[in-house]
């Protein structure tokens, strides 16, 4: 099996070797991932030119690339890679779940996989003062291993939760939380009187009680099926309904279809 690793934390951050070393036992791995952490840049592309680089140090070498997580599942599917059977994106520093999903460069990158009818895993780990990356990359690589062969156009969303002070409950398969982060911003004034903001994420919320937020600040691994198609198939056809009677005329000589 050939396997593309990916990631949005960097080539040299320390989760994604963690995982590399993990995936070589299941196929054969090449890593393409951007030069420089790439956190919450979602699914930007580079419109601009973009260059690469061979890293190699010890038994990790692969392809440092300036741009996006997207760039890279891109690039190594048009250029760089024949054949990708599966493509893993992690493991991220930090989980990946709730509204947080839509701007995660990590999920980004495996949901470009499957526009290129690739299917993909984007792994997790919740953020702790101390990563344990060699053990969440063992819980991650148990549920990977158990889902495989997965289908094309997969999108698997596992989240490992924190392990300093408790192992996991178990598994849960959950859908995507309407909550992200409890977020705030911090303000400074410069000697000019400019104000500046910084972002500041707290925990995460959980006002709902329920989905993927809950089950992991309950100490559960978590795993969501995603897609990229966005469409509201329930509004449509209520949109469809409340256009009826609008009559349009143009080029179709006043026929129009809805």
């Amino acid at each position: 099996m050939e396997i593309l690793l990916t990631n949005d934390d960097g080539i040299l951050a320390p989760g994604i070797r963690a995982l590399h070393a993990s995936l070589q036992e299941i196929g054969n791995v090449t890593v393409v991932a951007p030069s420089k952490a790439q956190s919450a840049m979602s699914h930007s592309i580079s419109l601009s030119s973009i260059s690469i680089e061979k890293i190699t140090d010890k038994d990790f070498c692969g392809y440092s690339v300036s741009g996006s997580p997207a760039d890279c599942v891109k690039l190594a599917v048009k250029e760089l890679m024949p054949q990708i059977d599966l493509v893993v994106s992690g493991i991220n520093e930090g989980a990946n779940v709730g509204t947080n999903i839509c701007y995660s460069g990590t999920v980004a990158a495996a949901i470009e996989a499957a526009f290129h009818k690739i299917p993909s895993v984007a792994l997790s780990a919740a953020l702790e003062d101390k990563m344990n990356f060699k053990l969440s990359v063992e819980y991650g690589m148990k549920v990977l291993q158990s889902l495989l062969p997965l289908e094309i156009g997969d999108v698997i969303n596992i989240n490992i939760p924190p392990l300093a002070e408790t192992l996991p409950k178990g598994i849960k398969v959950e859908q995507q939380s309407i909550e992200g982060f409890d977020e705030s911003y911090i303000c400074s004034v410069d000697k000019y009187g400019r104000r500046t903001y910084q972002v500041q994420a707290g925990p995460h919320r959980d006002k709902a009680g329920s989905g993927d937020v809950n089950s992991l600040t309950n100490n559960f691994i978590t795993i969501t099926a995603l897609h990229y198609d966005m469409t509201e198939y329930k509004r449509n056809e209520k949109i469809k309904d409340k256009l009826k009677n609008i009559n349009i005329v143009g080029e179709n000589n006043g026929c129009q279809e809805f």
